[in-house]
């Protein structure tokens, strides 16, 4: 297979604000994965991946620059690639075939189970609603919600049956029809309020805070932290604490194809939305150590796990669980601080903000580094437990998160 294509690097590429400021270039490790993504794209369908087995760059690539790159393939099977600007090379190298996916291999985690589901609910529906609860206010938009949440109670028994596990775990009792209505309830009021906070309605709810002193230091400080959620309460919630902190400016670092219809339709009328760094690009990295040498606070949900990521098995809530470990390991290798914090939902229009200081890997070793990431994962679990203990209808993974038909089996084999 041979391959000639252009390659237009665009002047607004985030990689080449802080790379470098006042003179961008355009990184080498940027410059790479173009070239892996044109490849694959020209395979027509294969399915093939590559990586770098070596590459020399020749010459800096500026905003804007217009590049060709061509390969060829080489008799052992991997490809020669280089890449010129006009008449002058830039990079060459050599692209190998990377080795299959492992067959068979069992999932680690239930992230195929969240990841992959369907999501329930027409967008004609929504934006029904979403006008409705605009026009007509919150209060009425809460009386339409019982009818919403009846509905899905009714419709999903998977997800019922799987926050019947969960609440049997946190309530240490079998759970009542009531209960697992009440959890669905909740989750459904904390959708819709996600409308009004992403339209700056906050004079709507009564909202209290935890450590807010800690808050404030962080933000006169000025050195950038991560700020880890969980799909528990209200993580949209940090966007009050600008109202009352001027200076936090909160970036959301996200899959971006696990957004929900309503995080679509609610962003067409955006009045403060967080900047998104999708993750699963080389460059999401590069635009998180900018924000944070901004001095803004980058913003994570930490509680899932996706793919072949790294993990850590814990205890929670009696059974051990796997949680990512890629948060915990960024704030590590960028040397900052990791806060936790979610807005609990306790009825009406209440929330109350928990924030607490997790880990701060600003002075940590190199050689001491793993260890402090894993008890740091272990105390942002901690937390969660608590939260889920004080606050349990407030939890949202509507799946077998501790993979317990696969524990079973493993157990029984």
């Amino acid at each position: 297979m041979s391959v000639r294509t252009t390659l237009k690097i665009d002047p607004g590429h985030p990689a080449l604000a802080g790379h470098f400021p006042g003179a961008p270039v355009l990184p080498g490790v940027v410059l790479l994965d173009e070239t892996l993504r044109a490849v694959e794209q020209a395979d027509g369908g294969a399915g093939r991946h590559w990586t770098v087995g070596a590459a020399k760059f020749l010459k800096p690539v500026l905003p804007g620059e217009t590049l060709i790159l061509e390969c060829a393939p080489l008799p052992n099977g991997s490809m020669r690639f280089a890449v010129s600007s006009g008449r002058l090379p830039v990079a060459s190298g050599v692209l190998r075939p990377s080795a299959p996916p492992r067959a068979a291999a069992a999932p680690r985690a239930s992230d195929v189970q969240w990841a992959g589901a369907r999501e329930r609910g027409s967008a004609t529906l929504l934006r029904v609603m979403i006008f409705l609860s605009l026009t007509l206010g919150r209060n009425v938009a809460r009386g339409l919600l019982y009818g919403i949440a009846a509905y899905f109670f009714v419709a999903a028994p998977t997800a019922r049956r799987h926050a019947r596990q969960y609440l049997r775990r946190v309530l240490g009792r079998s759970p009542t029809p009531r209960d697992v209505f009440r959890q669905v309830f909740a989750f459904a009021s904390i959708i819709l309020d996600r409308l009004y906070l992403a339209n700056q309605r906050y004079e709507l709810f009564d909202i209290t805070f935890e450590s807010e002193p800690r808050l404030r230091s962080l933000v006169e400080r000025g050195t950038g932290a991560f700020l880890l959620g969980a799909h528990l309460g209200s993580f949209e919630i940090v966007s009050a604490l600008g109202r009352r902190q001027p200076g936090l400016r909160v970036a959301m670092a996200m899959y971006q194809g696990t957004a929900s219809k309503l995080n679509a339709l609610a962003a067409e009328k955006p009045a403060s939305a967080p900047e998104i760094i999708p993750l699963g690009h080389l460059e999401a990295m590069l635009r998180i150590r900018d924000c944070l040498e901004a001095g803004n606070v980058v913003g994570m949900l930490a509680d899932r796990t996706i793919g072949e990521a790294p993990a850590q098995r814990v205890s929670f809530l009696g059974a051990p669980a796997l949680f990512p470990s890629g948060p915990m390991r960024a704030a590590a290798a960028l040397r900052r601080p990791v806060f936790f914090m979610s807005g609990l939902y306790r009825g009406a229009n209440r929330y109350h903000v928990v924030f607490r200081e997790i880990a701060d890997f600003s002075a940590v070793p190199r050689e001491g580094r793993e260890a402090q990431v894993a008890e740091a994962i272990r105390r942002y679990v901690a937390v969660l437990e608590e939260c889920c203990r004080s606050d349990p209808y407030n939890w949202f993974n509507f799946y077998d998160f501790w993979h317990e038909a696969g524990a079973t089996a493993g157990a029984a084999a």
